[in-house]
């Protein structure tokens, strides 16, 4: 008989192809474990290209912060390649998912963002072309909204068309649905 071991030995089982460690917990795979080695780093680059009030709002290890803001200056290819490598060390320490998910919520492209984006659109057009119904309906829907603000923001907007000015009130008033909306979610 040879030396080789066979996945139908009496102590893994016919159908227990994952190998086991001692204690008899799965262990991780080395093609996962690189797997996971290039996720953390490709998040490390996604976390550099951050400004420095948006990466203060992650909780990360000093080591790490240093690095992520140490790596916007390196412009050489080889070393930036292994500076990333190195925060993707420094990231195994962290909890990666909770990290990914604060991400997400920056990220304008994260289909949480995009949808913000087109139901505030949509709830603006509402609001000018609906007059005081669709501003009953948008209170109705989102209790918190300072009333008072959205009407005097409502009538700017107005104000604006008529003296055909630049656009400033109508974007205002985009960002305070936005953000009435974004506190909905966040509370929901």
């Amino acid at each position: 008989m040879s030396d080789r071991r066979s996945f139908t030995s009496p102590e893994n089982g016919p159908n227990d192809l994952m190998p086991r460690s001692e204690d008899g917990a799965e262990e991780i795979s080395k093609t996962e474990r690189k797997r996971e080695a290039h996720a953390a780093k490709d998040l490390g680059e996604r976390l550099a290209e951050l400004d420095n009030a948006q990466l203060d709002t992650f909780a990360l290890s000093d080591a790490l912060q240093s690095a992520l803001r140490e790596a916007r200056v390196i412009t050489a290819h080889g070393a930036r390649k292994r500076h990333f490598q190195y925060i993707g060390k420094l990231m195994r320490h962290h909890d990666v998912a909770e990290i990914e998910h604060q991400l997400a919520h920056i990220d304008p492209d994260a289909p949480h963002n995009v949808r913000l984006m087109h139901e505030s659109e949509q709830w603006r057009t509402r609001l000018l072309d609906g007059g005081a119904d669709k501003v009953t309906a948008f209170v109705a829907d989102y209790p918190s909204t300072d009333v008072q603000a959205l009407r005097q923001l409502l009538r700017q907007v107005a104000k604006e068309r008529v003296e055909q000015k630049p656009p400033r009130y109508y974007r205002e008033l985009y960002r305070f649905v936005r953000d009435v909306l974004s506190e909905a979610s966040a509370s929901d």
